[in-house]
């Protein structure tokens, strides 16, 4: 028999409230953790509410671990990592990272980037010292920049005073910093320095050098004839863990080719082809080694290296570096023709910034090699098309050329392409102007060589002391004494003179009879600095003077000069005595007494003895003109004294009331009072 719905309800109700009436005492509770549920539940409107705060909560545990993962991560962590060392404050500091360049910084840096495309290096340098100073400080990027084209225009002192000055405003420098230094000692012919400061990078420095640092040593190195040191340094750089670079390889073959040794270059590259399996795929180094084929006098294979490496099917990897040092090859060993028509061929495939096959490097060989050619017209025409290749010349590229023309007698030419470097924006130099002044010279134009040293002075540039005595000595051949001492007062403050460079100007002046002129630059020479004024250089001086009878005249001046001397000391010890007396003066004014120590109590105990003399005088007068009153007043008197208390104590508490500087005003005060009222009594 089936029960419907409604009565199957009814049904169950009944037994529910039964079971409930006789079974009360044993009421089952559900779950705790179902309870919770069942009031998790009744806290959202429907199941779905429910459902979605569930999803919820589990993404949030998802992204963000609870608090309990946390601490268990940071325990187990503390107990297997050690415990780090306090860092040592003095430890050198870590450069930026390029995400410093950003916002006001970035900022800066563009304005200070335009003034260095702009050619201001000056204004530059300045903006970013102030910077430093700021509230928005140059970051190592912008300080590179600065450095960067300072050495692209030959400032190698600006160069090394800005990196000075950001070392002492602790911007921590870079390794491309480094390698800007470096590149400027070996550029200033100095590379025992780079080589110094090379070795206080790796000392103290947290920068690693890179394979740029050991390309810029190993060619600075081979540069200035420092080829075993160059080797040591390839060495090392295979020590630091670097793998072999056939760029730097390159360098070593190009000095062993100049050093004229065929074998040690064949060494070299075999050591190279050792190292990278047999194979060497870059073109750089077969340059040097058709260079060393040349040497050997093996045509033959030269020409097949060179088929080799830009062959129709040549599968190295040439770069315009590497063009360069084959065209040069062709261009010394007697195949120019056919380093023009690998030039042509070059200059077809340039397509920057996709394709590179020519530089500025490439238009100075093919220039070099017309002027071996004697064709100095092609030379000309060749320098000034590089700019139709985005190639622009440099000092260095002018100089070469100028060169060129001074050494084959075309001066007048050489002068039309000086006048030309302000035209590019190409500032000339202290070679620059040597340059023309030596041809002026050989041309028997003083007078144009020496404004060429003139403008040089006037360009901030500094010759060499090798120039100033070319310049003196020319024009002292023609008589023009007057211009050569002029040109002595105007570099003597600027140059290091030796002895040779003095003697010669005194023996010109002694010569045309001038010997006053000779004790005043000795006068001169003693008054910036006594030891430039040497035993030897004395004697000179005596000799000279002594053909004319007048040797005494320079005792008579060391005489004057020691006396001015004493004079001018015992004149600065006095100032610096009363210097000292009125600041003594100045500090007693500002500084109360009791601060000064003994030296104030002492004389505040003087003027106090003072004061009581002139009290006890003004006592006796009075008592001797009363001596003759009635005794009763003088018994008065002397009873008076006599209930006064002991004189001698009382004085003696009145030279340590003085002595005590450290009382207050009103006790000092109040013990003078006392001083006079014992003085009456004690007379």
């Amino acid at each position: 028999m089936s029960l419907s719905k409604p009565t199957f309800l009814t049904h169950l109700k009944a037994l529910s409230l039964h079971h409930h009436h006789h079974h009360h005492h044993h009421r089952r509770y559900p779950p705790p953790h179902l309870l919770s549920l069942r009031r998790h539940l009744s806290a959202f409107a429907t199941p779905e509410d429910a459902a979605a705060e569930r999803r919820k909560r589990k993404r949030r545990l998802r992204i963000e671990p609870p608090l309990s993962s946390l601490r268990q991560q940071q325990q187990q962590q503390q107990q297997t990592q050690p415990i780090s060392k306090p860092q040592n404050p003095n430890a050198p500091k870590l450069p930026e990272p390029v995400s410093a360049l950003s916002g006001k910084r970035l900022e800066l840096h563009n304005k200070i980037l335009k003034l260095v495309r702009e050619n201001d290096l000056e204004e530059a340098a300045l903006y970013t010292r102030h910077s430093v100073y700021s509230y928005c400080k140059p970051t190592i990027y912008t300080v590179n920049a600065v450095l960067n084209g300072q050495l692209r225009q030959s400032k190698y002192a600006d160069l090394l005073s800005l990196y000075r000055f950001i070392t002492q405003a602790a911007i921590a420098p870079n390794v491309v910093t480094y390698n800007l230094v470096f590149q400027t000692y070996l550029d200033c012919r100095r590379p025992d320095t780079a080589l110094e400061h090379y070795k206080l990078m790796i000392e103290l420095s947290p920068i690693n050098p890179s394979p740029t640092t050991y390309r810029i040593l190993v060619k600075g190195l081979v540069d200035n004839g420092k080829l075993d040191k160059a080797v040591d340094m390839k060495n090392e750089m295979g020590t630091k863990g670097f793998s072999a670079d056939p760029i730097v390889y390159s360098y070593l073959m190009l000095g062993y080719a100049r050093n004229g040794d065929s074998d040690g270059l064949f060494a070299i590259y075999e050591e190279l082809k050792e190292k990278l399996g047999d194979c060497v795929d870059n073109g750089v180094v077969y340059g040097s080694l058709m260079k060393g084929y040349f040497m050997k006098g093996m045509e033959k294979e030269a020409m097949e290296c060179y088929a080799e490496a830009v062959g129709e099917n040549s599968k190295m990897k040439m770069s315009d570096v590497a063009y360069n040092s084959v065209l040069d090859a062709l261009s010394k060993n007697g195949k120019f023709d056919e380093a023009l028509r690998l030039f042509d061929r070059l200059k077809n495939e340039h397509n920057p910034p996709r394709t590179l096959t020519v530089n500025l490097g490439t238009f100075n060989v093919i220039a070099n090699g017309y002027c071996a050619e004697g064709k100095f017209a092609e030379a000309l025409e060749v320098f000034r098309n590089m700019g139709g290749y985005r190639c622009s010349p440099d000092t260095l590229s002018f100089n070469n050329l100028i060169n060129q023309l001074c050494k084959n007698g075309m001066l007048p030419v050489a002068e039309e392409l000086y006048g030309e470097m302000e035209g590019k924006g190409v500032k000339p130099d202290e070679y620059t102007y040597a340059l023309l002044m030596d041809t002026c010279f050989k041309e028997s134009r003083t007078d144009d060589g020496a404004s060429y040293f003139k403008k040089m002075v006037d360009s901030n540039l500094r010759p060499n002391l090798a120039v100033y005595s070319r310049l003196v000595d020319e024009l002292v051949k023609v008589d023009k004494i007057d211009e050569a001492k002029s040109f002595y007062d105007l570099m003597v403050k600027k140059l290091k003179f030796d002895d040779s460079s003095y003697q010669f100007m005194m023996k010109t002046l002694s010569d045309a009879g001038r010997l006053d002129e000779v004790l005043k630059m000795v006068d001169e020479i003693i008054d910036d600095d006594v030891n430039q004024f040497t035993a030897e250089l004395q004697e000179f001086v005596k000799e000279e003077l002594s053909k004319a009878g007048r040797e005494g005249d320079l005792a008579k001046l060391i005489d004057e000069k020691e006396r001015q001397k004493a004079e001018a000391k015992a004149k600065e010890a006095a100032e610096a005595e009363a210097a000292k007396k009125s600041a003594r003066a100045a500090v007693a004014s500002l500084i109360p007494s009791k601060l000064f120590g003994d030296k104030v109590a002492e004389n505040e105990v003087d003027a106090k003895s003072e004061e009581l003399k002139l009290e006890e005088a003004e006592i006796i007068k009075p008592v001797e003109a009363k001596s003759e009153e009635p005794k009763l007043e003088e018994a008065e008197i002397i009873n008076s004294v006599a209930k006064s208390d002991e004189p001698k104590l009382e004085e003696a508490e009145i030279i340590n009331s003085v002595e005590a500087t450290s009382s207050s005003s009103d006790q000092s005060s109040s013990s003078e009072s006392e001083t006079e009222n014992d003085g009456t009594s004690k007379q």
